[in-house]
């Protein structure tokens, strides 16, 4: 059973900062591109950022541009989201993919074009 798994979320104030892992148990899987996504009450998932299987290629969504830094460390099979400045429009489940296909925009920002999926990780920020 594919399995992402993702953790770091919590509750932070309004201009906090929290760091979501991925953690991708395998070599296949933690080789590929992952992408991370969020969904938030009464909301579609959206796309939030993504990363080449090197690390040397990144996209984010324009609305966290600046602020979230996407990450990986191959050698630990994980995949890291470094979030300062976090508003409470950030509030939601925040979801590891993966997906065996090259990294490329924008079909990264479309949840179709990710094969694999955590369960999620609840990110609530306090305003």
């Amino acid at each position: 059973q594919v399995q992402l798994v993702e953790s770091g979320g919590g509750l932070v104030q309004a201009g906090g900062s929290l760091r979501l892992s991925c953690a991708a148990p395998g070599r296949t899987l933690s080789s590929q591109p992952k992408g991370w996504f969020r969904q938030a009450p009464g909301k579609e998932r959206e796309f939030v950022a993504a990363i080449s299987s090197s690390g040397l290629t990144t996209y984010y969504a324009d609305s966290v541009k600046g602020r979230f830094t996407i990450s990986r460390d191959n050698a630990k099979n994980t995949v890291y989201l470094q979030m300062n400045s976090l508003k409470p429009e950030d509030a939601a489940v925040y979801y590891c993919a993966a997906t065996p296909s090259i990294l490329m925009w924008p079909r990264a920002t479309y949840e179709q074009n990710w094969d694999y999926w955590g369960q999620g990780t609840q990110v609530t920020v306090s305003s």
